[in-house]
Protein backbone atom coordinates (compact mmCIF):
# COMPACT_ATOMS: atom_id res chain seq x y z
CA UNK A 1 0.00 0.00 0.00
CA UNK A 2 1.81 3.20 -1.03
CA UNK A 3 1.33 6.66 0.54
CA UNK A 4 1.20 10.58 -0.48
CA UNK A 5 0.83 13.94 -0.15
CA UNK A 6 -2.61 14.21 -1.40
CA UNK A 7 -3.64 10.68 0.22
CA UNK A 8 -6.63 11.43 2.65
CA UNK A 9 -6.03 9.57 5.64
CA UNK A 10 -8.80 8.75 9.08
CA UNK A 11 -6.77 11.32 10.96
CA UNK A 12 -5.36 14.70 9.15
CA UNK A 13 -4.70 18.04 10.92
CA UNK A 14 -2.63 20.59 9.61
CA UNK A 15 0.79 21.32 9.80
CA UNK A 16 -0.31 23.41 12.67
CA UNK A 17 -2.49 21.71 14.22
CA UNK A 18 0.27 18.53 14.22
CA UNK A 19 2.92 21.24 15.92
CA UNK A 20 0.44 21.80 18.93
CA UNK A 21 -0.14 18.21 19.48
CA UNK A 22 3.36 16.84 18.75
CA UNK A 23 6.44 17.31 20.90
CA UNK A 24 9.38 19.33 18.32
CA UNK A 25 11.11 15.41 17.70
CA UNK A 26 7.80 13.88 16.89
CA UNK A 27 6.62 16.62 14.64
CA UNK A 28 10.15 15.94 13.08
CA UNK A 29 10.11 12.59 12.43
CA UNK A 30 6.79 12.11 11.77
CA UNK A 31 5.83 14.53 9.89
CA UNK A 32 8.76 15.65 8.10
CA UNK A 33 10.24 12.25 7.69
CA UNK A 34 13.21 12.56 10.10
CA UNK A 35 14.98 10.37 11.73
CA UNK A 36 15.84 9.69 15.50
CA UNK A 37 19.55 9.19 16.81
CA UNK A 38 20.36 5.31 17.08
CA UNK A 39 20.58 4.45 20.84
CA UNK A 40 18.44 7.58 21.74
CA UNK A 41 15.07 5.47 22.24
CA UNK A 42 14.10 4.30 25.47
CA UNK A 43 11.90 2.06 23.18
CA UNK A 44 14.84 0.07 21.77
CA UNK A 45 15.73 -2.05 24.94
CA UNK A 46 11.76 -2.14 26.12
CA UNK A 47 10.99 -5.60 26.02
CA UNK A 48 7.61 -5.67 28.58
CA UNK A 49 4.85 -7.32 27.36
CA UNK A 50 2.34 -4.91 25.92
CA UNK A 51 1.87 -2.78 22.44
CA UNK A 52 3.10 0.10 20.49
CA UNK A 53 1.04 2.75 19.13
CA UNK A 54 1.59 5.87 16.83
CA UNK A 55 2.51 8.80 19.03
CA UNK A 56 0.71 10.92 16.19
CA UNK A 57 -2.69 9.32 16.29
CA UNK A 58 -2.67 6.50 18.70
CA UNK A 59 -3.06 3.56 16.21
CA UNK A 60 -2.06 0.34 17.59
CA UNK A 61 0.89 -0.76 15.19
CA UNK A 62 3.44 -3.66 16.92
CA UNK A 63 3.52 -5.84 19.94
CA UNK A 64 5.77 -6.80 21.85
CA UNK A 65 5.51 -10.55 20.95
CA UNK A 66 7.18 -9.42 17.33
CA UNK A 67 10.08 -7.01 18.76
CA UNK A 68 13.82 -8.12 18.75
CA UNK A 69 17.11 -6.94 19.54
CA UNK A 70 18.33 -5.79 15.82
CA UNK A 71 21.55 -4.16 17.80
CA UNK A 72 21.00 -1.07 15.16
CA UNK A 73 20.26 0.89 17.98
CA UNK A 74 16.10 1.72 17.11
CA UNK A 75 13.22 -0.57 18.15
CA UNK A 76 12.84 -3.32 15.72
CA UNK A 77 9.95 -5.89 14.80
CA UNK A 78 9.36 -8.68 12.58
CA UNK A 79 6.10 -7.91 11.59
CA UNK A 80 3.25 -5.06 12.26
CA UNK A 81 -0.16 -5.70 13.30
CA UNK A 82 -2.20 -6.35 10.13
CA UNK A 83 -3.57 -3.26 8.41
CA UNK A 84 -2.09 -0.73 10.86
CA UNK A 85 0.93 0.51 7.96
CA UNK A 86 1.10 1.91 5.14
CA UNK A 87 4.58 1.91 2.84
CA UNK A 88 6.29 3.67 0.18
CA UNK A 89 9.82 3.72 -1.89
CA UNK A 90 12.45 6.12 -0.07
CA UNK A 91 14.92 7.24 -2.76
CA UNK A 92 17.08 10.02 -0.09
CA UNK A 93 20.21 9.33 0.89
CA UNK A 94 21.45 8.30 -2.86
CA UNK A 95 19.68 4.71 -1.70
CA UNK A 96 16.33 3.48 -2.27
CA UNK A 97 14.50 2.16 0.66
CA UNK A 98 10.92 1.06 2.08
CA UNK A 99 9.66 3.72 3.96
CA UNK A 100 6.78 2.91 6.30
CA UNK A 101 3.97 5.13 7.59
CA UNK A 102 0.98 4.73 9.98
CA UNK A 103 -1.74 3.68 7.93
CA UNK A 104 -4.46 5.87 9.75
CA UNK A 105 -2.50 9.78 9.66
CA UNK A 106 -0.03 9.07 7.68
CA UNK A 107 2.98 9.51 10.15
CA UNK A 108 6.23 8.44 9.16
CA UNK A 109 7.38 5.45 11.15
CA UNK A 110 10.88 4.60 10.20
CA UNK A 111 11.82 2.01 7.28
CA UNK A 112 11.07 -2.39 6.54
CA UNK A 113 14.14 -3.96 5.57
CA UNK A 114 15.27 -7.57 4.53
CA UNK A 115 17.31 -8.43 6.93
CA UNK A 116 14.84 -10.01 9.59
CA UNK A 117 14.76 -13.10 11.93
CA UNK A 118 12.00 -16.03 10.88
CA UNK A 119 8.97 -16.23 10.71
CA UNK A 120 9.09 -12.82 8.12
CA UNK A 121 12.63 -12.32 7.17
CA UNK A 122 11.78 -8.92 7.65
CA UNK A 123 12.63 -6.09 10.13
CA UNK A 124 10.88 -2.91 10.72
CA UNK A 125 13.75 -0.47 12.06
CA UNK A 126 11.17 2.01 13.57
CA UNK A 127 11.69 5.87 15.28
CA UNK A 128 10.88 5.12 18.89
CA UNK A 129 10.01 8.80 19.18
CA UNK A 130 7.45 8.28 16.48
CA UNK A 131 5.83 5.32 19.33
CA UNK A 132 4.46 4.97 22.47
CA UNK A 133 4.29 2.23 24.49
CA UNK A 134 1.11 0.86 26.49
CA UNK A 135 2.17 -1.81 28.83
CA UNK A 136 -0.08 -5.31 28.95
CA UNK A 137 -2.74 -4.76 31.80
Amino acid sequence: MATSNTEKFEVNKTEEEWRQTLTPEQFRVLRKHGTERAGTSPLDKNYAKGTYVCAGCGQPLFTSETKFNSGTGWPSFYAPIEGAIATSVDKSFFMTRVEVHCSRCGGHLGHVFNDGPAPTGKRYCMNGVAMEFTPQA
